[in-house]
């Protein structure tokens, strides 16, 4: 099976859990990059404010999710909500993911991140996992061995 862990990332949490399932699963992976400045404080506040309207912003990637079996597809969680940059993303390839599982990280509030991707991708994912910092090596863990289930690798 061949699959695709994609992430956006503004701390670096996200990221490092991507890398680490992408590794267990033998997965490739893509880092969304978001075009609008999340830098520092003004970043932060205006990331909030962003995830809590709703709102899209223009991204980039480089792999294509219709060449993939599974799309495993990850975000923190802003203001309990999903990033621009993953909805962005959901909402433009809703047509090409053919089957996804999703997982968010956070400080200690899932809030509706996982059922606003999952409404923005418009099926069930195979899996939706909450990740909270203070237990993130022991929940990267469990998502890989979760995820193995239904990876095939090779």
């Amino acid at each position: 099976m061949k699959t695709l862990v994609v992430f956006y990332s503004r701390s670096g949490t996200t990221k490092r859990v991507a890398q680490e399932v992408a590794k267990a699963l033998n997965a490739d992976i893509d880092e969304l990059i978001d075009k609008k400045s999340r830098k520092g404080i003004l970043g932060f506040l205006r990331a909030g404010y962003d995830a809590t309207r709703g709102k899209t912003t223009e991204i980039e990637f480089e792999k294509d999710p219709y060449d993939y079996d599974l799309v495993i597809v990850g975000t923190p969680i802003w203001n309990g909500r999903v990033t621009p940059a993953i909805r962005t993303y959901l909402l433009r390839n809703r047509e090409k993911i053919k089957n996804a599982a999703f997982f968010s990280t956070c400080a200690g509030r899932p809030g509706k991140c996982l059922e606003q991707m999952e409404e923005l991708w418009g099926k069930k994912p195979i899996l939706r996992k909450v990740l909270i910092r203070k237990r993130l090596d022991e929940g990267t863990e469990e998502l890989a061995e979760e995820l193995k289930k239904f990876v095939i690798i090779s």
